[in-house]
């Protein structure tokens, strides 16, 4: 450990007092020992005085590369079906994240739709409330994101189009993704692509939460 002298009036005057003493008393062991006063004086002000630790840096932003996704905690539930979307932070370096994930369904055909930023579902008993929550990550820890449709047709179908069968997922401002399957083992099925009354997808995601908050 490195210290430093300090410019404290009340420490001179003491070093200068023992100083003098040792003067009059013309002894050399008593000077030596004034100035080992002194010193030792001069350290413990260094000591009390060392400057701060530097304040850690800023933690970035978890993106695809870093991450496990997958999905789990599927089945259905008042009229819809889905599962939680899991981001496990699969690296060494802790990473932050906050707000909605990119998911595109896919059809057994290619045909693509991107899932909707919804402000509650009833599958995973979530509601958004504003603003969304900042998640760190350490290496092992996990977030998650609702994702869930109607599982009834709408309207005057009998029946919904074919389903989602592959999930194109990036987790929040990444531009990356990584496609995992849309089966629902809990459901026995794939995300539905069922429709609202007006043909309007139903299929959305929540924003990145903790398990905590979620039914499980």
């Amino acid at each position: 450990m490195r210290f430093q002298v300090v410019s404290d009036p009340r420490t001179r005057s003491a070093c200068h007092g023992l100083t003098r003493a040792a003067a009059r008393g013309r002894t050399a062991t008593l000077s030596t020992l004034a100035a080992a006063a002194c010193g030792l004086v001069m350290t413990a002000c260094g000591s009390q005085n060392a400057p701060a630790a530097a304040s850690s840096a800023s933690i970035g932003a978890c993106v695809t590369s870093q991450l496990k996704i997958s999905i789990t905690d599927t089945g259905a539930l008042a009229g819809q079906a889905g599962g939680y979307l899991k981001f496990t932070n699969d690296s060494r370096t802790v990473c932050r994240m906050s707000g909605w994930p990119v998911v595109i369904a896919l059809t057994a055909t290619g045909r693509s739709t991107r899932l909707q930023h919804v402000q509650s579902t009833m599958f995973g008993a979530w509601h958004y409330t504003a603003p969304p929550p900042v998640i760190t990550l350490r290496p092992g820890d996990s977030a998650y994101a609702v994702v869930a449709a109607d599982d009834n047709a709408a309207g005057g179908s009998t029946h919904c189009p074919a389903p989602y069968v592959r999930l194109r997922v990036s987790p929040p401002g990444d531009s990356e993704n990584v496609t995992i399957s849309a089966w629902l083992p809990g459901a026995v099925s794939y995300l539905p692509a069922c429709t609202s009354a007006d043909g309007s997808p139903t299929a959305g995601t929540s924003t990145i939460t903790t398990l905590s908050s979620l039914p499980h």
